[in-house]
């Protein structure tokens, strides 16, 4: 049997005991970190694994005739995971006041928080400490020294230019390749709530309801080969067609195909109207929702404005 890693929403609800229904309505806005698995960090704050980067060379020899030994090569990859806060307060005379009691204001402001955390990780996992990810996060796809260049093996360039381009990506998601790291032992961190004496400005306090939320994350990339990026992609006159797409497959090993697309909605409207053009009777294509079997996801952590890679 595989193995059957936890995923964000097994976290979430687990920790703050809600239900799936709320679980879900938590990662509508965050659909790429809903299908990522979540694997549990090496050492703590920091995750190490080995990744293959060289096959040992093999050949055929002649009878009686011998052959030099080689060896496979591997490196050690090592990821710093970094916190993500999501500590809320709110004052006590509000929370008290509430129709429904104290405690499901601060259930309710607590959702959101952690709503704005999911999203703020998803754009983490796309961007990485690249603008509009965040410099003290971890690395993610656009920031990763395999991605961040047209001549990168796993990089196709579509050939834009200036502060107003964005990028697809192709993945293989699972254990071994595009997945969370999180702290294994605590992966949420959400401590009890208390009334404490809270100084929002000099000699001006009031009575608030502080509750701390955090936790650590990172992003592990299995392989060479788990990610691979158009990059490049004017916003404005983007072309994008089922012909780029395949251009991205076939970036991919033929024994690690790729299962997941992601991509905004400015790329998945020019792949629709690409294939509307095409139709045999003219009439508009249907919303794509995959590529040769490989799923779409479409995710507003992707931006229009990225800066040209080069």
């Amino acid at each position: 049997m595989a193995d059957d890693f936890a995923a964000v929403a097994d976290l979430v609800a687990n920790t703050l005991d809600i239900s799936s229904a709320e679980v879900t309505d938590l990662l509508e806005e965050a659909p790429l970190v809903r299908r990522l698995p979540v694997i549990p960090s090496s050492n703590g704050e920091q995750h190490k694994y080995v990744k293959l980067t060289q096959n040992p060379v093999t050949g055929f020899r002649a009878e009686n005739a011998g052959r030099a030994f080689d060896h496979s090569v591997d490196s050690l990859v090592t990821i710093d995971l970094k916190i993500i806060d999501f500590s809320w307060g709110v004052d006590k005379a509000v929370a008290d006041s509430w129709m429904k009691g104290p405690q499901d204001y601060i259930a309710r402001e607590g959702l959101r928080h952690l709503r704005s955390a999911l999203f703020k990780i998803e754009k983490q996992v796309l961007n990485g400490t690249v603008s509009p990810g965040d410099s003290d996060g971890f690395s993610g796809f656009a920031s990763d020294a395999a991605l961040n260049a047209p001549a990168d093996a796993m990089v196709t360039d579509d050939g834009g230019t200036g502060s107003d381009v964005m990028s697809v990506y192709l993945c293989r998601v699972g254990s071994d390749d595009v997945s969370l790291v999180m702290r294994g032992d605590t992966p949420i961190q959400l401590g009890e709530t208390i009334v404490q004496d809270w100084n929002v400005a000099s000699n001006q306090h009031l009575p608030m309801y502080y509750t701390p939320a955090t936790a650590w994350v990172g992003l592990q990339l299995g392989s060479a080969q788990s990610v691979a990026r158009l990059a490049n992609i004017e916003a404005a006159t983007t072309d994008l067609d089922d012909d780029k797409m395949y251009d991205l497959i076939k970036l991919f090993p033929s024994e690690r195909q790729p299962n997941l697309f992601v991509m905004n909605r400015t790329a998945l409207a020019s792949i629709r109207k690409n294939r509307t053009a095409t139709s045999p009777s003219g009439a508009p294509a249907a919303r794509p929702t995959d590529i040769d079997g490989i799923e779409i996801i479409v995710t507003d952590g992707l931006s229009e404005t990225e800066a040209a890679i080069s």
